[in-house]
C-alpha cells in the first residue's frame, strides 16, 4: 500500500507541497482545508464580477524555480491586455503567449507603482530622492531628514528593536515621518516593542544608500521580469494572474486533483496524534463528523500555536506550550468599495486611463484615520473590475486583533466608518460609492513580539517529530512572502524525497540576507 501525506491547509505552501509530492514521489497527498476556499490569504474574493485581492500579491521572486513554477501554471501574456489596448501601450510580450482578451489562464505583465499618502500628498514608496519629495516635506522637514540621516551614519543604535533597525537605515526624522505610525497601525504596538527580525525580512537591504544607488542606475536599466539583481522593495515589474492570486491557486488545486491528489474543504484538523518521534494520524471534523486519518507524513501550514495545542499522545513540555500559546498574530479587514470615480488623480508621468491614479497600493500614513493601506484593483488587472472603463474598485485595508473593537463592529457600521475615512482624506465622495463589502481574515500576519523571541524552543520540539514538516507563513510563524511560503514546501518535499533527517533547509528559507540580494538557482 502506498504512503500518504496529510497536508494541513490549502494555501500556497500546502498546495505547492501537494503538487510537488505528486510530481516527485509516489506519495499521495491529502489536503485538509478548514475554509470553503483555496489560496489562504492569497485568495481572490469575487463580488459580482468585482474582484478583491486580499492583502495584495505581486508575483515576483529571485528564485528562478518559483518563477518557472508560476509560469508553468499560467503562461505570461503574448498579446495586449485591455488597458494596454486602451492606452496603446507597448510592452515586452512573450512570443506565443496567450491573449488575455481571449484566454483566462494567463499571467499579465504589470509595472509596480506604490506610493505613500501623507499630509494629503503623495510620496514615492520606497522614498525617492527627488524634488517632489522635498517639496512635499517642506524645507524644515527636509533639513531635519538630512541631518537625521547624517547622525544615523555616525551613530548606530543596537538593533534590539524594529525602531532601531529603521533609524539606523533612514535616520530618526524620516523614520518618524514614514515608518513609525504606519508600523503601529499594522502591528498594534510601537516599533520599539517589535523585534528587528521583521525589518531584516521585509526591508532587508533597503536604505537611503540603496535608494541612491537605485536612482543613479535606473536610467541605464531596462525594465524586465528578471528579478534577481534588484532589492525586493525596489522591484519595478511583476506578473499577475488575470483574475488575481486566487485564480492561480484554484488552477493549482485543479492540477493536484487531476494528478491523483485529494483536497477536502470544510475539514478542520482538531488533533495531531503522535508517538515519540513521529506523527501517526490527524483528527478531523467535517460536517459535524469526526474522523481519524492515519498518515506517513504531515505537512502543516496551520498556525504554530494551534498545531502545538492539538498534539496528543505525547507530553508537550510546559515551556514549549507556553511559548506557542503566547505567539501573537495580527488580523486583517478589507472593505471593497466600488466607486464611479476617485477624487485623487494622476500626478505622475505614467500614462493612465482617463487620468486615474496609477498605484496598485497606496500606504496611508495619515494619523487622523485608521485605514492603513488602499488597493486600486483596476491597476492590478483590468479584469479585476466588471466595468473597467466606468468604475474603480478600491480595497481599504485595516489591521486589528480578533475580538477587538474593529473586529467585532457590525459590518454595516464598519463600512460606514470606512466610507467616512475615504471621504475625510479626500480620496472619494460618498455620492460616488456604488457598493461596499467587508471581508475579515484571521491570523493574517504572524507578529514578532510577545513570546516570539523564544520560538526556537517550539521549533526544536516540533522538529523532533521526524515526519512532521512546518511550512508556510503561519506554519513557521514567519512573515513570508508567497514565494518563500512555496519554497518552504519545496524544501520539505526534497527532505522527504532524499530522506534527510535535518529540516534546517526548510526553516532557513527567507532568513539569509544574501538570498534577497543575489540570485539562487
Amino acid at each position: 500500500m502506498g504512503k500518504t501525506a496529510v497536508i494541513i491547509g490549502a494555501g500556497p505552501a500546502g498546495l505547492t507541497a501537494a503538487l510537488e509530492l505528486l510530481r516527485q514521489t509516489d506519495i499521495k497527498p491529502l489536503v485538509l482545508e478548514e475554509s470553503s476556499f483555496v489560496g489562504g490569504i492569497s485568495r481572490t474574493v469575487n463580488n459580482d464580477g468585482n474582484r478583491m485581492d486580499i492583502g495584495g500579491h505581486r508575483f515576483f521572486s529571485k528564485n528562478q524555480e518559483v518563477m518557472a513554477w508560476w509560469e508553468s501554471m499560467m503562461p505570461i501574456q503574448g498579446s495586449p491586455s485591455l488597458d494596454d489596448i486602451l492606452l496603446e501601450r507597448d510592452k515586452e510580450l512573450v512570443q506565443g503567449g496567450p491573449d488575455p482578451e481571449k484566454e483566462d489562464r494567463v499571467m499579465l505583465l504589470r509595472d509596480r507603482v506604490s506610493r505613500i499618502f501623507f499630509l494629503r500628498h503623495f510620496f514615492d514608496y520606497p522614498i525617492s530622492i527627488k524634488w517632489s519629495t522635498f517639496a512635499g516635506m517642506g524645507l524644515w522637514n527636509t533639513i531635519r531628514v538630512g541631518w537625521g540621516y547624517l547622525v544615523s551614519t555616525l551613530h548606530k543604535l543596537p538593533e534590539t528593536s524594529l525602531e532601531n533597525f529603521y533609524v539606523n537605515r533612514f535616520g530618526r526624522p524620516l523614520y518618524e515621518m514614514f515608518f513609525e505610525d504606519y508600523t503601529e497601525k499594522v502591528w498594534g504596538v510601537h516599533p520599539s516593542k517589535i523585534g528587528a527580525d521583521w525589518g531584516a525580512q521585509r526591508v532587508k537591504g533597503l536604505s537611503v544608500m540603496s535608494i541612491l544607488k537605485d536612482v543613479l542606475t535606473k536610467p541605464f536599466r531596462k525594465k524586465s521580469i528578471d528579478q534577481q539583481k534588484v532589492e525586493t522593495s525596489l522591484i519595478e515589474r511583476f506578473i499577475y494572474p488575470k483574475y488575481g492570486p486566487g485564480q492561480l491557486w484554484e488552477t493549482v488545486a485543479s492540477e493536484v486533483e487531476k494528478a491523483g491528489g485529494e483536497i477536502r474543504m470544510l475539514s478542520k484538523v482538531t488533533g495531531i496524534v503522535a508517538e515519540e518521534g513521529k506523527v501517526t494520524a490527524v483528527e478531523v471534523e467535517s460536517g459535524g463528523v469526526q474522523e481519524t486519518i492515519p498518515c506517513d507524513y504531515l505537512f502543516s501550514s496551520m498556525p504554530v500555536k494551534d498545531l502545538v495545542a492539538a498534539v496528543k499522545g505525547v507530553e508537550t513540555p510546559s515551556a514549549v506550550a507556553e511559548v506557542a500559546s503566547g505567539l501573537p498574530y495580527r488580523d486583517f479587514i478589507t472593505v471593497g468599495v466600488l466607486v464611479k470615480k476617485l477624487k485623487i488623480t494622476n500626478g505622475t508621468k505614467i500614462k493612465t486611463y482617463e487620468g486615474r491614479v496609477p498605484d496598485t497600493w497606496i500606504y496611508v500614513q495619515e494619523r487622523d484615520v485608521k485605514v492603513g493601506r488602499l488597493q486600486i484593483f483596476n491597476n492590478w488587472s483590468p479584469y479585476m473590475v466588471s466595468d473597467y472603463k466606468g468604475t474603480m474598485y478600491v480595497g481599504m485595508e485595516y489591521f486589528c486583533d480578533e475580538g477587538d473593537g474593529m473586529w467585532n463592529m457590525p459590518d454595516a457600521d464598519f463600512v460606514e466608518m470606512a466610507l467616512g475615512e475615504l471621504e475625510k482624506i479626500g480620496v472619494a465622495d460618498r455620492s460616488d460609492v456604488l457598493k461596499a463589502d467587508r471581508i475579515k481574515v484571521k491570523k493574517a500576519y504572524p507578529a514578532y513580539f510577545g513570546t516570539y523571541k523564544e520560538i526556537s524552543k517550539v521549533r526544536e520540539w516540533l522538529d523532533g517529530f521526524q515526519n512532521l514538516f512546518c511550512i508556510g507563513r503561519n506554519g513557521q510563524h514567519r512573515y513570508n512572502n508567497m514565494d518563500h511560503s512555496m519554497l518552504t514546501a519545496m524544501e520539505a518535499v526534497r527532505c522527504v524525497k532524499e530522506n534527510k533527517s535535518s529540516k534546517d533547509n526548510v526553516w532557513e528559507v527567507n532568513t539569509e540576507k544574501e538570498y534577497h540580494e543575489t540570485a539562487k538557482a
